[in-house]
């Protein structure tokens, strides 16, 4: 198969389309699959609660659902993995990763701020029975310990938008296993897998989805990454819904398309706000990409309250250009000197760019900007 990312973004998870006989990915809504042979459903029961896959008929919609295992299957070939599990939202694949380190014995996490603020608060509380041990990428491999399960980053960050040399890290980690939160670079900037990552995780509500209208997350992993995720998926019941499968898959289509013309328009929306008097410092990642944070001069209240044409709401990865205030929304659960301390200030701005022309965002932000 040709391994140009454009290509793999269309026929990802539907290469069997043809034989089949069909040319839209069919959508699967059955929430019980009948069967006259109990027998063999207790044989794919005990399968399933190994987290193995079965080829057979589904059992039970909760457990595995055909259209779900398309878009694991797409997800897993564009991130370049075995195998991928996906989940109802980008939470509940955050959550199943921490459970399955827990699982093992292993209820130790390293983590590297920022990272979106939901996360912070799961690891900082302890809810799923981790400890965690915030570090910099320089001082990681001195807090790791042999209950630690695992390390977790996020890069680009949120919403600061630092970055770390996955790599590297990597070769830090050594056999604890590193998972990278790649939700706002995409497949289609990097693929963390390429540079040692065990476990790569997208919020699938976002770039992937590409359109505001579906929730869901994803991990790409090996395939003892997998089963473990799987059984997790299995006890709990936080299994991505057919639908938002279907709409996922599809928009999966155009993501390089979606992510390519968002990057061209964000790069050049970062430097006419590197001159604007309004704004007092940038942050742009080296790999490029849709997202923005600047820190403004003035109000950032009244930068949000301004916009028109730019949507002011939280999430990211849209068609439409989305505009918010990290620390009131999106990192407002986090407490204020952590925040401070990853580099959210109170004068932050994140923007998701989205399709339209450059010249109208770019109106609509200057009048925000001199407004405020």
């Amino acid at each position: 198969m040709t391994s140009a990312m454009r290509t793999r973004a269309v026929h990802a998870g539907r290469d069997d389309l043809t034989d089949l006989g069909l040319h839209a990915a069919p959508l699967d809504l059955s929430t019980t699959y009948p069967s006259r042979d109990s027998a063999d459903e207790a044989r794919r029961l005990d399968v399933f609660a190994t987290g193995a896959l079965d080829p057979g008929t589904p059992v039970y919609g909760r457990i595995s659902n055909p259209t779900v295992e398309r878009f694991e299957r797409a997800i897993a070939e564009l991130e370049g993995f075995e195998h991928a599990v996906a989940f109802a939202s980008g939470m509940a694949a955050v959550s199943a990763s921490l459970l399955a380190a827990v699982a093992q014995g292993k209820r130790h996490v390293v983590a590297v701020r920022p990272v979106y603020g939901c996360t912070d608060h799961i690891l900082t509380s302890g809810l799923l029975g981790t400890e965690v041990t915030w570090a910099s990428p320089e001082t990681l491999a001195s807090e790791l310990r042999p209950d630690t399960g695992l390390v977790f980053v996020e890069t680009p960050a949120n919403p600061t938008l630092s970055e770390v040399d996955i790599a590297e890290l990597a070769a830090v980690c050594g056999e604890v296993p590193l998972l990278v939160d790649n939700t706002f670079a995409t497949p289609v900037l990097q693929r963390p897998g390429r540079h040692g990552a065990s476990l790569v995780l997208h919020s699938a509500t976002k770039f992937l989805g590409g359109h505001g209208d579906v929730m869901g997350g994803v991990v790409a992993c090996g395939a003892e990454e997998a089963a473990r995720l799987r059984q997790i998926r299995f006890a709990t019941g936080g299994i991505l819904h057919p639908l938002a499968a279907y709409m996922l898959l599809r928009g999966l289509s155009t993501l390089p398309l979606r992510v390519t013309a968002a990057s061209a328009t964000a790069a050049v929306l970062v430097e006419r706000l590197r001159e604007h008097s309004g704004v007092r410092a940038v942050h742009y990642p080296g790999i490029g990409g849709p997202l923005i944070a600047f820190e403004v001069e003035g109000d950032p209240h009244a930068v949000i309250a301004a916009v028109r044409l730019i949507t002011p709401a939280v999430s990211l990865g849209s068609v439409d250009t989305l505009i918010q205030h990290p620390a009131s929304i999106s990192h407002r659960i986090v407490e204020e000197g952590d925040r401070h301390g990853a580099g959210v200030t109170d004068n932050l701005l994140r923007m998701s760019v989205g399709l339209e022309d450059v010249e109208d965002l770019w109106h609509d932000l200057d009048q925000a900007l001199k407004a405020a």
